[in-house]
């Protein structure tokens, strides 16, 4: 029977068949994303998590940094963040090694998580009077890497633009951005996009806006539509062709302590993550930033 659900199942069911088949090999220089909206509720946590998990499955070893005092990437891939949790506070304000707060996720050997607890709320005012205080989280990073090699290095920052983003900022070289397929969707991105250029003429010339991600897309408005038209307009070059549906799915999974990837692996919202991570993964940084310039 030719009705839209059973059209809707059999392309989700072809998509699933199409990513058993996907090949992507990994190496060389780890890639390190940002994942920064200073709009909030845009999917920006559960597209760094949920991508992570992804680039997992995909034989990427992958590093979450939770630089949200919130904690929510942690408590999704089902890390230890508890108060007494040695976590990326530490390392911002104590010199704490990474390797020391480093945990495996239990989702996948290939995930790993620097962890978030509330501390973190303070970190943005005790940063003020560090020495260097927008490359802590650079140095210390790169000094990780060179013992414990990644391949991706996801970033997940908090809703504003204070020294916890600009030490994101300093410390990535690509800048991931999720914009919802809703009204004011490009609100804020100019400051966002003035705040990135500000980084690469001060702090860190090699950041560069590399990956746009459609979230909460629903197909059955107009306005979602004219929403992603409007965004590939202007980024043509950025925007994944992948693109992310509102999906209860996806919504649930963190209350259980997983992304969606291991909650639910044959919904429509993980097939979707699977195919941008794809996309992410076949994309050379380089190309990313010779089609910007």
């Amino acid at each position: 029977m030719d009705t839209p659900l059973a059209r809707e199942l059999a392309d989700l069911s072809s998509r699933r068949r199409a990513l058993r088949d996907v090949k992507v090999t990994f190496g060389g220089e780890p890639r390190i994303f940002t994942v920064s909206n200073q709009k909030g509720g845009v999917g920006k946590t559960t597209s760094a998590v949920n991508l992570a998990s992804a680039l997992a499955e995909l034989g990427a070893q992958v590093l979450v940094v939770d630089l949200d005092p919130q904690g929510n990437a942690s408590t999704a891939l089902g890390v230890t963040h508890s108060a007494d949790t040695s976590s990326i506070y530490n390392v911002l304000i104590d010199d704490l090694p990474f390797a020391e707060i480093v945990q495996p996720s239990p989702e996948s050997p290939n995930l790993f998580c620097a962890p978030s607890t509330i501390h973190l709320a303070g970190a943005e005012i005790e940063l003020v009077s560090q020495v260097a205080r927008e490359f802590r989280l650079r140095r210390a990073l790169e000094t990780y890497l060179r013992e414990s090699p990644k391949d991706i290095v996801i970033i997940d920052c908090p809703p504003s633009l204070g020294l916890l983003t600009i030490n994101a900022f300093t410390a990535a070289s690509e800048v991931m951005i999720p914009i919802q397929c809703e009204y004011y969707a490009l609100e804020g991105l100019s400051q966002l996009l003035g705040s990135i250029q500000m980084i690469q003429k001060h702090l860190n010339p090699e950041l560069h806006l590399s990956t746009i991600l459609l979230t909460m897309y629903d197909g059955r408005t107009r306005l979602a539509q004219q929403v992603a038209d409007e965004v590939r307009t202007h980024f043509p070059e950025q925007v994944l062709d992948a693109v992310i549906p509102r999906s209860v799915r996806v919504s649930e999974a963190p209350s259980f302590g997983q992304t969606v990837i291991a909650y639910d692996g044959s919904s429509a919202g993980a097939v979707a993550y699977r195919e941008a991570a794809v996309e992410i993964a076949r994309r050379a940084p380089h190309d990313a930033q010779k089609k910007e310039n």
